[in-house]
Parts: structure tokens; C-alpha cells; sequence
């Protein structure tokens, strides 16, 4: 029998990931943004999946990492599996378990180690891409034209420091079995969103998007801050919201920005995909 909370769950984000699609789709020339798509060039997009499938594997590596640092014997190519695995699970199978706890449920079983030291190790590898997407978000936000923000890039500037700084205490305070890999982890975690600023490059090649390059570089990163949140499919909708605000804000077209975040989102889905033969085989750890 389903669970009625994990049921819940799962109606309440489909239905916040159509509502947004549906109100951005209201706001915007949807014809304007399917041609944009079909005028798309196909290797830019072959190289654009390549790039993201690259940053995938190398947030394994980053993943690993941690677990070996746990004492964990867990190989890189069983590691890699798992981690597709859970792509698959957080996007395609929203209201069963998730991509994450499945991981921590699996490498529990299998390794007998405390569930809350995994549970740690799972949270501290999301919080460090994080706090790469957010150094990223600062660097590019300090070389941004524009008026409003210009005043401020003191403030960028002082941020990047302080929130390494704030991160590198907690792993100190909360989670010293770990602080050795600390700055492993950043650089994995530098080189997987570097890995996926060029994949957005790429599309914006796709797409023949000219111009405007670390604005929309700034709005993608957001917008990966921003669903991480829990609230939908994948990101779906909520990445296309904050695209679509980002461009209005900085003066951008919204419908060639939101084109972006559609087609960084099918790339997702399409690598997410090939987590599904790991459902059906197990996987020998």
C-alpha cells in the first residue's frame, strides 16, 4: 500500500512544476521559444550533454570521496552506478524514495556504518556544490555590467571568502571526520559546476544566443540554487521561474532565456535516463 505522506509529496510537486510551467508559458511567446529550439544546432547540444554527463561523474568521484573517508571500500565504478541510479530516482520517481536516501539506505546495508555520519556525508556533498555555485554566482556577479549591481560588488567580493570560511567551519565544528577531504571536496565540487557553466555555453551556441554571456551564466546559476529546493520535479518549474525573472531583471529576453533553461533541463532528464538500467540490475557493490 502507497504512503499517504510520500503520495502527498508527490501530487504537491507535480502540481507546483505545472503551475509554474504553466504561468511562465503565459508570460512568454511560446512559438517564439520552440523556434529558437528547432534553429538549435546538434553538435553544440551532443558536446553540452557530454559536458554534463562529465560533471556528473565527476561529482561521483566527489561522493566517493567521502564515502572512503567513512572507511568505506565502495569502487569508483560501482559508485558511479549508484549515483545514476539516484539521478534516476530523484527525477523520474519523485514520490518513491528518493535518489539520496536510497543511496544512504544501500551503502548502510551493505557497509554497516552509522546512518547519521551517512546522512552527513550525503548533506555536506550537496552543500559543497552549493557553495560552488554560489563563489561561481559572486566571481560572475563582480564582472557583470550592470547599473544597480555595480554599486555592490564589495559585497560579492567579500562574500566569496566569508562563505568558504562559514563552510569550512562547520565541517570543522560538525563534521571534523571529514575535514581532511575539505578542500578535495571544494575542488571536485569547483570542476563540476565549471564542467556545467560550459555545458550552458554550449547550448547558448545551440541556440545561436549571442551576447549577454555572464548574465545568463549568473541566471543559470541562480536558478541551480534555487532548485535545489524541494518544491518540484527536478527543478522543473522553479528552474524556469528564476529564468525567467533573472532575464527581466537584467534586461534579457525572457523567451530566449527560458529556451535555455528548457533545454539544460531535457539534457537532465536524458542523463537522469540512464540511471533506469541500474533499476532493473542490481548493483554488485
Amino acid at each position: 500500500m502507497a504512503n499517504p505522506r510520500k503520495t502527498f509529496t508527490t501530487i504537491l510537486k507535480v502540481s507546483i512544476s505545472i503551475l509554474l510551467v504553466y504561468f511562465i508559458f503565459t508570460k512568454i511567446d511560446v512559438s517564439e521559444v520552440l523556434r529558437t529550439l528547432k534553429r538549435s544546432h546538434p553538435i553544440y547540444l551532443l558536446v553540452a550533454i557530454l559536458l554534463f554527463l562529465v560533471s556528473k561523474i565527476i561529482a561521483s568521484f566527489r561522493l566517493n570521496s567521502y564515502f572512503h573517508q567513512l572507511g568505506i571500500p565502495l569502487s569508483q565504478k560501482s559508485n558511479l552506478k549508484l549515483y545514476l541510479l539516484g539521478m534516476f530516482y530523484n527525477l523520474f520517481l519523485p514520490g518513491g524514495i528518493g535518489g539520496d536516501a536510497y543511496k544512504g539506505y544501500v551503502i548502510k546495508k551493505t557497509f554497516e556504518v552509522p546512518t547519521k555520519r551517512v546522512v552527513s556525508i550525503l548533506v555536506l556533498d550537496r552543500l559543497s556544490g552549493l557553495l560552488l555555485l554560489f563563489v561561481y554566482a559572486c566571481i560572475l556577479l563582480l564582472a557583470l555590467e550592470n547599473q544597480v549591481l555595480e554599486s555592490y560588488w564589495w559585497v560579492f567580493l567579500i562574500l566569496i571568502p566569508l562563505s568558504v570560511g562559514v563552510f569550512y567551519f562547520l565541517n570543522k565544528k560538525f563534521f571534523n571526520y571529514v575535514l581532511p577531504i575539505f578542500w578535495k571536496s571544494v575542488g571536485y565540487s569547483a570542476m563540476v559546476q565549471l564542467a556545467q557553466l560550459f555545458c550552458v555555453l554550449c547550448i547558448m551556441r545551440a541556440l545561436s544566443i549571442e551576447g549577454n554571456t555572464i548574465a545568463y551564466l549568473v541566471i543559470f546559476l541562480v536558478s541551480s540554487i534555487v532548485s535545489v529546493v524541494p518544491l518540484t520535479i527536478g527543478g522543473l518549474g522553479s528552474r524556469e521561474v528564476t529564468f525567467f525573472y533573472g532575464a527581466a531583471l537584467l534586461n534579457l529576453e525572457e523567451s530566449t532565456s527560458v529556451g535555455i533553461s528548457v533545454v539544460f533541463f531535457l539534457i537532465t532528464a536524458l542523463v537522469s535516463l540512464t540511471g533506469i538500467f541500474f533499476h532493473f540490475k542490481k548493483i554488485k557493490l
